[in-house]
């Protein structure tokens, strides 16, 4: 065991990360419910190029942005509960993001459809998962999470 002290107490910075990460996941839960429930009006209005890009996403893509978006929910409740569970829930959803993102820029070529503007956002996304793995682990450390 360590001779450093530490502050089972989490900082006012703790929280606003916590409530920052569930306001972004549940932006991603209203993402992926909206991207499951889309109207036909709604498809009509996509290029042919686009429709076939979405109606051909494979079952297990759709059900790797379930997870990511899911986990990621958890994973920011149980961060605020302060729940050691915030770390494998934080690691699923960026394991699920990684497989999400094989399908979109790797299997599929997400990147000739919709060019560097379709790919900040999946980055964006990977970056915030990567980084909420990182303060989890780290916080958990820290003994802020049980």
């Amino acid at each position: 065991m360590s001779d450093i002290v530490l502050n089972d107490k989490p900082t006012t910075t703790f929280w606003i990360i916590g409530g920052a990460a569930l306001v972004w996941n549940l932006i991603g839960l209203v993402a992926y419910i909206s991207s499951v429930t889309v109207s036909p009006e709604a498809m009509a209005k996509m290029t042919v190029e686009q429709q076939a890009f979405y109606s051909g996403t494979p079952t297990w893509a759709t059900a790797a942005f379930a997870l990511a978006v899911n986990a990621g929910v958890l994973g920011s409740l149980f961060l605020l509960l302060r729940k050691a569970w915030a770390v494998p829930m934080f690691v699923l959803s960026l394991v699920a993001i990684i497989a999400q993102n094989i399908d979109a820029f790797i299997l599929r070529d997400a990147y000739s459809l919709s060019g560097i503007n379709g790919v900040i956002l999946p980055a964006l996304i990977f970056v915030v998962a990567v980084a909420l793995v990182i303060y989890s682990r780290g916080v958990k450390e820290q003994r802020w999470l049980n």
